[in-house]
């Protein structure tokens, strides 16, 4: 049972090392382990099962494609935003593997699907007049349909030249002479190197691991926020040219910078169930008959942490957990309740413009969010309705909480190899990157490193 590469993760980060790979060393010995499953689906149908039940291993979290593979299918060609993968490996060569991943993306499943660009756009303009800051980027919109086909590509292609060991979670990793033990509950696995690509749903394990192993970390962020639905019109001048765009705002109050992240024309909101806690996201389609009447987004704030403290995954969680206290899950809420000082109720939502494509329980919201994050997220919604006026109107929808859970930043050097000569972290586990592309892009970055 010996290899000579172990990638642990089948997220973007473990795929795209695994396809590299078999490009330049095709003889080497290569098996993936997945916690989660090949074939993935969320029990989730809107009917007979509304909300989430709980299941052992979240097939929106995990599985082939990891935490991505049910996403928009968003990737953005930027070093603005989506990790600080540049400053260990230079900005160009991280634009360049972007590309590349783009590339292989449309070869497998992708092709036809739209480049968007923010460049000579005149709505960066209009956000500059009301201090709203538009990022740079190139997003590729691929939607979770087309995703998922590119996905279903890849492992088709892999499926025969890697090992797979799905549902499979990797408990210790040792070091041995010449290379290293993957201990999973039934088995042991040898390999000379070993990729650790775990993403964000891993982040627990993956600080376990560190700790066992005296890798270095230091202290990262964590996102909270919520995730805002409205008429699809509100936004469409906007989505129309840019599809996705990253808006950041620093609040009067606080000096706090709010964030859009993960926006989905004509999407749906759905539940996420990390490490048992349940949070919200967003997913939309290429497909026109998948698509609904309203267009959703994340409203986020950054919160980074100084001495003592160093938990900010678990401040993250207990907020998190307060939702799920109070609501069963995600709590909506209608911003014009919001500012009314009232809860929202059933009657309320259902007399609302504004239809949830999610089955969340009608709260509030200022039971959950700390007061200063909660006052950056209005002060947001004020400043963003005077570049799409209608996003501040009583019917618009607040689901809560989004939390975007980042692993310690582990230290790695510009291999993205940890202390140990030939275990490389990567991807969202690493604390480095935040985004599909910047995964993908560590994950070629370290098979290219292996097979020189």
């Amino acid at each position: 049972m010996n290899y000579d590469v172990i990638i642990i993760g089948a997220g973007p980060g473990g795929i795209f090392s695994a396809y590299e790979l078999t490009q330049r060393c095709p003889d080497k010995r290569i098996a993936v382990f997945e916690a989660g499953h090949a074939r993935r689906r969320c029990p989730i149908d809107g009917e007979k099962i509304k909300t989430c039940i709980g299941c052992k291993s979240c097939s929106i979290m995990s599985g082939f494609g990891g935490a991505g593979a049910f996403s928009d299918g968003k990737y953005n060609i930027t070093n603005d935003f989506g990790g600080t993968l540049y400053e260990y490996i230079g900005k160009r060569q991280a634009l360049e593997l972007m590309r590349y991943v783009d590339e292989i993306n449309m070869r497998y499943g992708g092709a036809g699907t739209k480049l968007y660009s923010t460049a000579g756009t005149q709505f960066k303009k209009a956000c500059i007049q009301y201090d709203l800051h538009l990022l740079d980027a190139s997003v590729r919109h691929l939607g979770t349909d087309i995703n998922y086909v590119v996905l279903e590509n890849l492992y088709a292609y892999l499926r025969d030249k890697v090992d797979f060991f799905f549902d499979t979670p990797v408990e210790t990793v040792k070091i041995v002479d010449g290379g290293y033990v993957i201990q999973c509950a039934n088995a042991a696995y040898t390999c000379e190197k070993c990729i650790i690509s775990v993403g964000r749903s891993g982040s627990k394990w993956m600080e376990k691991v560190c700790k066992e192993l005296e890798i270095p970390t230091k202290s990262n962020r964590v996102d909270i926020g919520v995730r805002v639905e409205l008429p699809a019109e509100v936004f469409a001048h906007l989505t129309d040219e840019l599809y996705e765009s990253k808006i950041v705002y620093r609040t009067k109050q606080y000096g706090d910078k709010v964030r859009t992240f993960c926006m989905n024309p004509k999407g749906a909101v759905v539940n996420e169930n990390t490490n048992g806690i349940i949070t919200v996201n967003g997913h939309s389609y290429e497909d026109p008959a998948r698509q609904t009447e309203n267009t959703n987004f994340a409203l986020l704030v950054a919160k980074h942490f100084s001495e003592p403290f160093k938990d900010s995954n678990g401040y993250g969680e207990s907020i998190a957990r307060l939702s799920n206290m109070l609501g069963g899950g995600v709590i909506v809420q209608r911003f014009g309740d919001l500012i009314r000082g009232r809860r929202s109720t059933p009657s309320r939502i259902e007399e609302s413009f504004v239809t949830p494509t999610l089955n969340a329980t009608p709260g509030d919201l200022s039971l959950v969010l700390p007061k200063r994050i909660l006052d950056g997220i209005i002060e947001m919604i004020y400043a963003l309705d005077k570049v799409a006026p209608g996003t501040a109107n009583d019917d618009t929808l607040l689901y809560g909480v989004e939390v975007k859970f980042y692993n310690m930043e582990v230290e790695v050097d510009e291999k993205l190899q940890s202390r140990y000569p030939g275990l490389y972290i990567i991807g969202d586990g690493s604390g480095i990157t935040h985004s599909l592309s910047h995964a993908s892009a560590s994950g070629v970055h370290v098979a290219r490193d292996i097979a020189r």
